[in-house]
């Protein structure tokens, strides 16, 4: 073969290795969402059990708001649910006797039909102690924050003391975001986002060592527009391992095939 055609044929050996060759984009590290955690209570903050950095598993306490009023409104509610069934059972003997004697001919229809509308009206008085009840228990529950999900604690901005109003809370109290998954994100132009769907395969280079993951989703909304044309986010999402510590805003490395 001539010196011309070793080079044609490495020309092409290297175009065709071009063609097929990954291409690697810098990127950051973002989780792949966060939840803004906020009273729905009045009150005074008791106590705070976690701080930012703290891994939650699902269910634990986070925050608690003094209870002792919506304890109290509770116990108020269990009481009047006990006495509604007090009148459900005298309602129902009085009925019973009401019909005994109407049957032996003592007492008109009209008193028995008093007697049945007694115990209506009695069952319908429990019914509404046990909404009340209800809602009792659920004003109480939302003294309390607790995770939603395993996680980590993004943030904390309160403290044991602080009055809260439920209506004016400007900034969450707690923010919390699942770790078990984080985000691979990177800046991309349109012409490179077409070439992805979600689910394709992609891998992530942390500290030197490669990761597999897959396409999360594509930008639609453009993050800014440049002189070259706009730029979109393209985020690859991938499993955390276990006692790995990844932050936000760490930068890494796509490779995309």
């Amino acid at each position: 073969m001539t010196k011309q055609a070793w080079i044609i044929a490495l020309g092409v050996l290297m175009f065709a290795t071009e063609a097929f060759a990954a291409e690697e984009l810098k990127g950051w590290l973002e989780w792949v969402h966060e939840v803004e955690m906020r009273v729905l209570e009045n009150g005074v903050v008791d106590e705070v059990l976690v701080s930012a950095g703290q891994h939650v598993a699902k269910g634990d306490l986070l925050l608690r708001m003094d209870q002792r009023e919506a304890q109290a409104r509770l116990l108020e509610a269990k009481a009047r649910v006990a006495r509604a069934r007090v009148e459900v059972e005298k309602a129902g003997r009085d009925l019973t006797r009401s019909q005994e004697l109407f049957d032996r001919g003592l007492i008109a229809i009209e008193e028995l039909k008093d007697a049945e509308l007694e115990q209506l009206a009695a069952t319908a008085e429990e019914e509404a102690a046990k909404a009340a009840e209800a809602t009792a228990l659920v004003a109480l529950e939302h003294t309390e924050l607790r995770a939603p999900f395993d996680g980590i604690v993004v943030s904390r901005k309160v403290w044991n003391g602080a009055v809260i109003y439920k209506t004016i809370q400007q900034e969450p109290l707690i923010v919390i975001a699942p770790d078990d998954q984080m985000l691979a994100r990177a800046l991309v132009t349109a012409g490179t986002l077409r070439r992805f769907k979600p689910g394709q395969p992609a891998r992530i280079k942390i500290d030197g060592a490669m990761r597999d993951g897959r396409v999360y989703s594509l930008g639609v909304q453009a993050v800014r527009v440049e002189l070259e044309g706009a730029v979109y986010y393209l985020d690859i999402i991938f499993d955390r391992r276990p006692n790995e510590l990844l932050r936000p805003s760490e930068t890494v490395q796509i490779v995309l095939p």
